[in-house]
């Protein structure tokens, strides 16, 4: 196995790795810390079955998406993510991602990593990009980074769900779903707990306001994490092929679908693994009191 850089700040490849059979501990224990240090993993050139899929991403417990009308029939691990329709029905989300997001942030344990892996393909668009949240908070303005430093953010699924509903993009939430992903509240700067590193925690998918401060001066706190989170510098564009599996971290990276022509399909499978609670300095620090 070989790891390659793909981006100056995060972002790598693995060389040499073959996921339709299982890995050793060996090699497993090197594409996690890979993983851990580079937030964004490619493995090229896969043919693998969802069984095999499922397998590789046990990093911890799987989520099972809220939409269950969009999980892979042999394996409700998967989410389908696509534009593709069978009957006239969509199969899979088709406007999956089309938004700056961390998978899940919404939830009380957010997600620890996804996996994405590419089985149809459009000829033109469809890249994915990538914000690393680590490089995006160590180039803030120092006063504007102690300014954030213990403060703490709602993040709301209903909140997407509704600008999606009403773009016409995406079936409105039912009453059930509204209640299984209630609003929750994480830090604005979160540690890694693999690697303790500070990194944003905002998201423009799922963060709508900044608890404890006036709402003008919220919004424009949000502005500028956003924008500072998508400087140039800091972001890493995955044009895909077929049999890509994509691993990203979503304690330390955003990421965006950048779309196709919607008579391209598109179609590829996520995993998604669970995490923990997100912790901040503010709790890091009264922890160690």
């Amino acid at each position: 196995m070989e790891i390659r850089s793909l981006h100056p700040l995060f972002a790598a490849e693995a060389l040499g790795v073959d996921l339709s059979h299982p890995l050793d501990d060996d090699a497993f224990g090197a594409l996690r810390r890979a993983f851990e240090a580079h937030s964004v993993l490619v493995i090229r050139g896969q043919d693998i079955t969802p069984a095999q899929q499922v397998a590789f991403s046990r990093l911890g417990e799987l989520e099972i998406h809220v939409l269950k009308q969009f999980l892979h029939p042999e394996a409700p691990e998967i989410l389908l993510v696509s534009n593709e329709t069978r009957d006239g029905k969509p199969i899979g989300l088709g406007d999956a991602g089309h938004y700056w997001h961390s998978d899940l942030s919404y939830l009380a344990e957010p997600s620890l990593g996804s996996a994405l892996y590419a089985r149809v393909l459009p000829r033109d668009g469809g890249d994915t990009l990538f914000a690393s949240m680590h490089a995006a908070y160590d180039r803030l303005d120092p006063t504007l980074r102690a300014r954030i430093h213990h403060l703490e953010a709602v993040h709301d699924y209903a909140y997407r769900g509704d600008i999606q509903a009403d773009a016409g993009t995406r079936p409105r939430l039912t009453p059930e779903q509204r209640a299984r992903v209630p609003p929750v509240v994480h830090p604005v700067v979160r540690l890694h707990d693999g690697t303790g590193r500070p990194a944003l925690f905002v998201n423009e998918g799922f963060t709508p306001r900044i608890l404890g401060v006036p709402e003008e001066e919220g919004r424009t706190l949000l502005g500028a994490l956003f924008k500072a989170s998508l400087d140039p510098s800091v972001l890493y564009r995955h044009r895909w092929r077929v049999g890509d599996l994509v691993l990203w971290d979503n304690r330390a990276v955003t990421h965006l679908a950048t779309g196709c022509p919607a008579d391209q399909a598109r179609t590829l499978h996520r995993t998604t693994i669970k995490g923990t609670r997100p912790i901040g300095p503010r709790a890091n620090a009264l922890a160690a009191a």
